[in-house]
């Protein structure tokens, strides 16, 4: 899963809130039955002291060395025996005053080996869902408020098909690619026509539900992802120039980029090899794309380059999005 650093940061800042969380709850709880049973407190002053006591055992010379620390263990057991029936039978967890992390799995490193924990996934996973809602406004952008009643029903003949069927069609696609992340038989989707006809609208529904599931997606637009390559190749070494490189680095290598409007920026030759970059690698690593656009595969191949084109056309299910302006049907429906 290829976060961000600044997700990742956020997730482990996020994790050592909980954790500290989870420490008050616990002293909290601890110092409730204290007070309920105030020969628990003894006993654990008394355990608390057996390490020091052992180690000072451990330390002397001659004989009853071993016969000191047996008693120390008898002694330590003896205690743990009668705290376990003190809380017990005040209908307490025999282990309720033992400390235990906030995460059993990684024992609160958020780690396991180089595998990241669980308990770090899923507030990555939280942490990348809130960035895609301040860009995609995911409040109510999902399948299920996605509306097929405002594309016309009746058959238009250059189709030969009604716009709705066709965007049934497209509808089921996207949402098939979005549930099966992974195992869809086509890892890239071209969603391309005009304004308004809901291509942001489903990307973002794809976005939303393949980030649910835990792998790393990355939406931008393509003048936001250019301006970034650009930086990374031209400035300076600064601030900004280290973090082109790690959002360039982003695009390249997390599980799923979504290219918003592809085509709205001003296309130079170093925007062609940028695109050809972006589209290249990620065929070559088997990482998953989708792009959005207005422009056609054939308008693609005029704009940027035939090489372009020919991944595009080879590697891409297209899908076309036909109908009337969504933004202007809704303005005329009030």
């Amino acid at each position: 899963m290829a976060y961000s650093s600044a997700i990742l940061a956020r997730a482990e800042e996020a994790l050592k809130q909980a954790q500290q969380d989870h420490r008050q709850r616990e002293e909290a709880r601890r110092e409730a039955i204290y007070q309920a049973l105030p020969r628990t407190r003894e006993i654990d002053q008394l355990l608390r002291q057996t390490a020091p006591r052992i180690l000072a055992v451990s330390l002397r010379q001659g004989l009853g060395q071993q016969e000191a620390l047996a008693a120390l263990r008898r002694e330590n057991l003896a205690l743990q025996e009668e705290e376990a029936q003190l809380l017990t039978q005040a209908g307490y967890p025999a282990d309720a005053l033992n400390e235990t992390p906030y995460c059993p799995r990684c024992n609160d490193r958020g780690w396991q080996g180089a595998a990241m924990c669980q308990c770090l996934q899923e507030l990555c996973q939280k942490e990348q869902i809130a960035q895609l809602s301040s860009l995609l406004d995911l409040g109510d952008q999902s399948f299920e408020t996605f509306r097929l009643d405002y594309y016309d029903s009746q058959v238009w003949p250059a189709y030969r098909r009604s716009p709705r069927q066709i965007m049934e069609a497209v509808f089921a696609t996207c949402r098939g690619y979005a549930q099966q992340f992974g195992t869809y038989p086509h890892k890239n989707l071209y969603l391309y026509g005009a304004p308004g006809l809901g291509k942001t609208f489903l990307s973002a529904c794809i976005a939303r539900v393949v980030a649910e599931q835990g792998h790393s997606v990355v939406y931008d637009t393509a003048a936001n992802l250019f301006a970034r390559f650009e930086a990374k190749k031209f400035a300076r070494a600064d601030q900004d120039s280290r973090q082109a490189e790690a959002d360039t680095r982003r695009y390249l290598s997390c599980d799923l980029l979504i290219l918003d409007d592809l085509g709205s920026e001003f296309t130079t030759p170093f925007v062609q090899a940028a695109l050809y970059q972006v589209v290249n690698q990620r065929l070559i690593e088997h990482r998953h794309t989708v792009i959005s656009t207005n422009l056609s595969l054939d308008e693609v191949a005029q704009r940027y380059s035939p090489q372009v084109h020919s991944r595009l056309l080879g590697a891409y299910l297209s899908l076309a999005f036909v109908g009337q302006d969504i933004r202007q049907l809704k303005k005329q429906r009030g």
